[in-house]
């Protein structure tokens, strides 16, 4: 009966570090890459196509049809861009705020080591 459990649980453990293998090598994460960098591209090129759909062909369509519906106004058309662009340049320029003061700081507290030793 000890040697049936041992046995079992030595089934388990080589099944969990079976498992475990097939997760974490190198050939699933290159898959995943893959798949992600995959998804990505299709995502970009969906929204690629919309907004040129929408900003160089419905200009060109009459108001009242029914392809209308399915795009924002026009106007949002030049928002939505500049909005993107104000958010990203706010983050970037708050990263490398927080980056040089941080840099800073070091420097200093080295500047300040260095003077008392």
């Amino acid at each position: 009966m000890v040697d049936g459990r041992r046995h079992l649980r030595q089934e388990k453990l080589a099944a969990s570090i079976h498992l475990t293998r097939s997760f974490t090598s190198p050939i699933s994460f290159k898959m995943l890459d893959r798949l992600v960098g995959l998804s990505m591209l299709i995502a970009a090129s969906a929204v690629f196509l919309y907004y040129t759909i929408w900003t160089l062909f419905m200009p060109f369509v009459d108001e009242d049809h029914a392809l209308h519906s399915l795009f924002p106004p026009r106007v949002w058309a030049i928002r939505i861009p500049v909005i993107l662009i104000i958010l990203f340049t706010t983050v970037v320029g708050s990263f490398l705020s927080v980056v040089m003061i941080r840099s800073n700081r070091k420097k200093a507290l080295k500047a300040k080591q260095k003077k008392s030793t």
